[in-house]
């Protein structure tokens, strides 16, 4: 049976200043490793492509948005001193990215509200 899909995600993709590529990497397993006692997060992983990396990670609420991003608050600072954040996109329902709206702004993001899917 499938459910209406409430997932809350963040998609940031940044760009990694050269020669910092394995600091980087190192620095995204340590928050790798932290966000797996989140309780609310659904998936959390990093790609890579060239110097280009991608944060892939989705959350149960806006909630668990704002939780991660305090428990990675010291690594992500760290990452942004060696890369810059090029994009960031929030998706998720109405209610919940209203939730995001103050707290994110200085990430400056763009919203996209989840209107129609479902999940299994």
């Amino acid at each position: 049976m499938a459910l209406q899909d409430q997932v809350c995600t963040l998609v940031p993709y940044f760009t990694v200043q050269d020669g910092k590529l394995d600091e980087f990497k190192a620095l995204g397993e340590q928050m790798v490793e932290r966000t797996q006692s989140e309780s609310d997060v659904a998936f959390y992983g990093f790609s890579f492509s060239g110097q280009r990396a991608h944060c892939r990670e989705g959350y149960q609420s806006a909630a668990g948005i704002l939780a991660h991003l305090e428990n990675v608050d010291g690594l992500l600072k760290q990452a942004l001193a060696i890369a810059s954040l090029d994009l960031l996109e929030v998706h998720g329902p109405a209610d919940q990215l209203a939730q995001l709206q103050e707290p994110l702004k200085g990430l400056n993001p763009t919203y996209f509200t989840m209107e129609t899917g479902f999940r299994r």
